[in-house]
């Protein structure tokens, strides 16, 4: 029989929740101090005003959880979009403050792009076929293909009130996200070089462990350039986490563990999955060393 694995997973932006800096700040206060230092600002409490908030305040939630449950080892990593970052650092591959300096960046750059090219994201809930045929049918863009029932398009404010329309015609639910960005799509593109140089100035180690790209949907490479390259390249790409958690599935994973704020991982899994454990490291027992 195959060998019964875990992963651990690491969520993205609109995870936040309003308790996620108190137990940042009892189980990584370092981390929260860089964040408040590199932002210029306090990011817990602004998180809802924006990317370049939410993302630095939900990585650091995100590896203080992880670090709450004792910093658990896992047969692999993952992360949904900007949680790659937070499953690199807790995997060992890049240090948990550079982590921090990179979300930072990776959300001021976005939020400052989403400025320069208005946009949004629609969740499109449903059948996930006929949801891509609403994608097609539409000048939006697939960003988030999360699960079968489950897709998220992006684009102009024009081209998601059409895909609203076309939705709502074929009876699939959809819910705007509160973000003002058509994140994980070309309209990114003026990010990625800087964001890149950034990378470029960081350490990344090779990893001692699977960690798998949610862009990719496979495990990151060895060499820290390629690393480095297609955390660049998450920008623009869509997040394919339905196929990342079927690689999961198909290595043996039968149990999942969300390391963060929220719990919208592990409602995730939930759907795809009837015969798997999950569970949030947010709500474990408090690991004594």
């Amino acid at each position: 029989m195959r060998e019964r694995r875990e992963a651990l997973l690491f969520p993205g932006q609109g995870s936040q929740t309003a308790e996620m800096r108190e137990a940042a700040e009892a189980h990584r206060p370092e981390l929260v101090e860089l964040a408040i230092a590199e932002v210029g600002a306090d990011p817990f409490e602004l998180a809802d005003e924006g990317t370049a908030y939410a993302q630095p305040a939900i990585l650091c939630a995100s590896l203080a959880a992880w670090t709450r449950a004792g910093e658990p080892h896992a047969w692999a990593f993952a992360g949904h979009s900007l949680g790659e970052l937070s499953a690199l650092a807790a995997a060992g591959v890049l240090d948990a403050e550079d982590a921090v300096r990179l979300a930072v960046a990776r959300g001021r750059l976005m939020q400052e792009a989403a400025g320069e090219v208005p946009g949004g994201m629609l969740a499109l809930l449903g059948d996930g076929a006929e949801a891509r045929e609403v994608a097609e049918a539409t000048e939006v863009t697939l960003a988030n293909d999360n699960g079968p029932t489950q897709i998220v398009v992006a684009g102009s404010g024009e081209a998601l009130a059409a895909a609203e329309a076309e939705a709502k015609a074929r009876g699939i639910r959809t819910i705007r996200l509160a973000v003002r960005g058509a994140f994980h799509t070309p309209a990114m593109e003026r990010v990625v070089e800087p964001f890149r140089a950034e990378l470029e100035r960081t350490s990344f180690r090779a990893p001692a462990t699977t960690v798998f790209s949610s862009i990719a949907a496979r495990p990151f490479d060895d060499d820290p350039q390629l690393i480095r390259d297609g955390l660049a390249a998450a920008l623009t790409n869509p997040v394919r986490w339905r196929e990342t958690v079927d690689e999961l599935y198909d290595a043996g994973v039968r149990s999942f563990a969300e390391a963060g704020p929220g719990k919208a991982l592990t409602r995730m899994i939930k759907r795809n999955f009837d015969d798997v454990e999950v569970r949030l490291l947010a709500e474990a027992e408090v690991a004594h060393a």
